[in-house]
């Protein structure tokens, strides 16, 4: 069976999801808070390999940028931010249906489900402190059938 990873269009088709889901959040009033004091010059670029390793790629972000405590300690420890969550996820949606991904209701639902919960669960945690997060977190991994292991449910499609 494919991986979503590879039903996304590998490397290329997670770097224009990335690329339109960064877009839309920078055009966004609430989500581009998050990026007002700068972020990295290849964000697209790691935000796609991340993405690409939770989804059944290579494991190249874990190999060159760091392991899920860093990536979650980046987003930590700025309060509770519910409607940014919910606006990011809007903005995810709005990225594949600018790529075409939204087409194929299968992987559509599958890309929905894994950005919702990833948003709403590992990345808003840990909202009190940065310091808060533990050592050693890998990346989640996520199948058609949703979180291959961990503690939380994936969210109700709502579509």
């Amino acid at each position: 069976m494919q991986t979503i990873y590879e039903a996304v269009g590998g490397r290329e088709g997670l770097l224009r999801l990335a690329s339109a889901w960064h877009a839309r959040v920078l055009e966004d009033e609430v989500v581009s808070h998050a990026f007002s004091h700068g972020y990295h010059p290849q964000h697209t670029e790691r935000l796609a390999a991340y993405w690409a390793e939770a989804l059944g790629g290579p494991t190249t972000y874990s190999e060159r940028y760091g392991d899920e405590t860093s990536v979650v300690r980046t987003h930590s420890g700025n309060g509770l931010h519910e409607e940014m969550d919910q606006r990011a996820i809007a903005c995810f949606d709005l990225a594949l249906e600018d790529i075409g991904l939204a087409r194929d209701e299968r992987l559509w639902g599958v890309l929905h489900a894994y950005f919702a919960w990833a948003t709403t669960t590992t990345m808003a945690r840990y909202h009190r402190s940065a310091d808060d997060v533990p050592n050693g977190l890998t990346i989640p991994k996520w199948s058609w059938a949703g979180l291959v292991s961990g503690e939380a449910e994936p969210p109700q499609l709502n579509r």
